[in-house]
């Protein structure tokens, strides 16, 4: 990924007082920051607001951006921690948690599984890959937080090894060993749909 080279010069225009320069980086990435939040919170409800404080902390704290990694990989951390906030308010109010399973349920085509139907499928066919994609999510969501972070950064955000072990903070070896955990906890949850065999990965 070339996102340092991309974003600097719009980074620079910010931190010499360019509001619209920001914004330009708000539009650029406030899907991928909302997927990501909408993966750790659940509550469609809450991502907005979630999101909308990222960016605010972002635009505070962009003057100490030096450029070491991409811009990002520094807006994600400040997504994951805005987030992780977030989380713990909502433990000291858990009544939020029934409307984000309700929003999940009408809100399938968050998953990568059903984005992948065409119009040829039958109901058949739909009704399966339905039941499968609201299987990954599931199971996704019962993953460990380091496993569920390492998995949704390599499948969902398409990420590189050595981009997640940036992010994360840990050795590419540990990246690799928690994506293989969790490819085969997911694996494990599909089985009864899919009739794998044993030892197989999806």
């Amino acid at each position: 990924m070339n996102a340092p080279d991309a974003d600097a010069p719009l980074i620079e225009r910010v931190k010499q007082g360019d509001v619209k320069a920001f914004e330009m980086l708000v539009v650029k990435y406030q899907r991928r920051i909302e997927r990501l939040i909408g993966r750790m919170v659940r509550d469609v409800d809450l991502v907005p607001d979630i999101a909308q404080e990222t960016f605010i902390r972002a635009y505070r704290a962009i003057p100490q951006f030096r450029g070491e990694s991409a811009f990002y990989t520094w807006l994600y951390r400040i997504a994951v921690n805005t987030a992780k906030k977030a989380l713990m308010e909502l433990k000291r109010d858990p009544l939020v948690t029934e409307s984000a399973r309700a929003s999940r349920d009408d809100d399938d085509d968050r998953s990568p599984a059903e984005n992948e139907l065409t119009d040829g499928e039958t109901p058949e066919a739909l009704l399966a890959s339905k039941q499968i994609a609201a299987a990954v999510n599931f199971a996704i969501q019962g993953l460990s937080e380091e496993l569920r972070q390492a998995i949704t950064l390599r499948e969902i955000e398409g990420l590189s090894y050595e981009e997640i072990a940036e992010l994360m903070n840990c050795p590419i070896g540990t990246v690799r060993s928690r994506i293989f955990r969790a490819r085969e906890a997911i694996a494990e949850r599909l089985r009864p749909l899919l009739d794998t065999r044993a030892g197989e990965r999806w």
